[in-house]
């Protein structure tokens, strides 16, 4: 069993080629010997966002704080307590529009985190 403290894990940042005021960390992973599933926590600062992407694998977020939108084939708010499936091949991107930061798990499977 692998047990941390969220703390102790580290923050990479992001605040270029389309992303603003990003931060991840890779909470479990291969890493760690998981052998299936990243789970991902993204911190956006007010006025951030990712990239707006797709891939070929689904991943299943859930938003622990903040407000925010996620734009695709229609753009969708967000906030505190949702869970969402941003399904393979589905052009999305999160954009913090609340004051303060808009957190988020984000669960991958393994061959998707880079």
């Amino acid at each position: 069993m692998i047990v941390k403290k969220i703390h102790e894990v580290a923050k990479v940042y992001f605040d270029d080629n389309g992303i603003k005021g990003v931060s991840k960390q890779k909470l479990i992973s291969s890493e760690d010997g998981a052998p299936n599933f990243t789970m991902r926590k993204f911190d956006v600062r007010p006025g951030g966002y990712t990239p707006y992407h797709t891939h070929d694998f689904e991943h299943e977020v859930f938003v622990l704080k903040g407000k925010g939108l996620v734009r695709g084939r229609e753009d969708i708010e967000i906030h505190e307590g949702m869970v969402l499936l941003v399904e393979p091949g589905e052009e999305h991107q999160f954009v913090n529009t609340g004051d303060g930061t808009l957190e988020f798990l984000c669960i991958v499977p393994n061959y998707g985190e880079k």
